[in-house]
This record gives structure tokens, C-alpha cells and sequence, in this order.
């Protein structure tokens, strides 16, 4: 078999606990507690896990657990049935499952208007010619 481009995956399990910055690629999965920031692609928050941060910094965040403080979501933020979600939060798209809790200062914005410095905010920029696959006209 042949290398494959795939994306990365990071698992940080139940008895785990990060206290620091977390930098990463690819799919991120927190199973256990994280203290402090965290600046990613797509972030999954378990059901057991619990994350604390003043500074998080992701395309996709799916809360299953606990979430409390700071969040920039460039594409969405989904809070499952099972997930909390408290402090701030600005994102694009907002999924909040019946069930999950929101209890935070919420602002949903157009990519353009994202306050995130990303390297993917081309992909996002509005132009003429630029279409993604997820575009829908109306």
C-alpha cells in the first residue's frame, strides 16, 4: 500500500491532562481535561472531556463535554446533545443539538468578517470567480 494523504489525527485520552498550548493538523479529539489554548483544524471535544481556554483558535469545534471560555470558530461550532458551552464564542455556522447548552456571548458572523488570521481565510475571502464546494445559490 501506498502513502495516502490523510490528515492527521491527535487523541488526547481520558487520563490526560494538558496544562499549555496545544498547536494542531488534521482532526483533534479531547478526551480528557486541556488548560489553556489551543489553535486547530477540526477539534472534538468527547463526551468526557473537558477544556478550559482563554484562546481557542479552530475551523471546526464539536463540543460532546465541557467547553468554557474563548472560542473562534472560522467554519462551525456544533455543541451535541451531551455538550456545554460557556463564555464567548464567534463563529460562522452555529449547530446546537436539542439538549446541548449554550450559556455564552455568541457571534455569528460571514467568513470575511472573521476576526481570525488563519492562512485558510483565502479560501473564504468573497471574489467573483471563487466558488467552494459547499456554496449553495439561491
Amino acid at each position: 500500500m501506498g502513502k495516502k494523504d490523510r490528515k492527521n489525527l491527535s487523541i488526547i485520552d481520558k487520563e490526560l491532562k494538558i496544562d499549555g498550548s496545544i498547536s494542531s493538523t488534521g482532526k483533534l479529539i479531547i478526551k480528557g481535561k486541556v488548560t489553556g489554548t489551543i489553535d486547530g483544524d477540526v477539534v472534538i471535544i468527547a463526551e468526557d472531556g473537558q477544556v478550559d481556554s482563554s484562546a481557542t483558535k479552530v475551523a471546526s469545534l464539536t463540543i460532546g463535554g465541557n467547553f468554557q471560555g474563548e472560542v473562534a470558530a472560522s467554519k462551525e461550532l456544533i455543541i451535541l446533545s451531551t455538550g456545554t458551552c460557556a463564555g464567548k464564542v464567534e463563529c460562522q455556522d452555529l449547530i446546537v443539538e436539542n439538549g446541548g447548552i449554550l450559556n455564552a456571548d455568541v457571534s455569528c458572523k460571514t467568513a470575511s468578517k472573521m476576526s481570525i488570521p488563519k492562512k485558510e481565510s483565502k479560501i473564504f475571502s468573497p471574489g467573483p470567480s471563487l466558488k467552494t464546494e459547499k456554496q449553495i445559490e439561491l
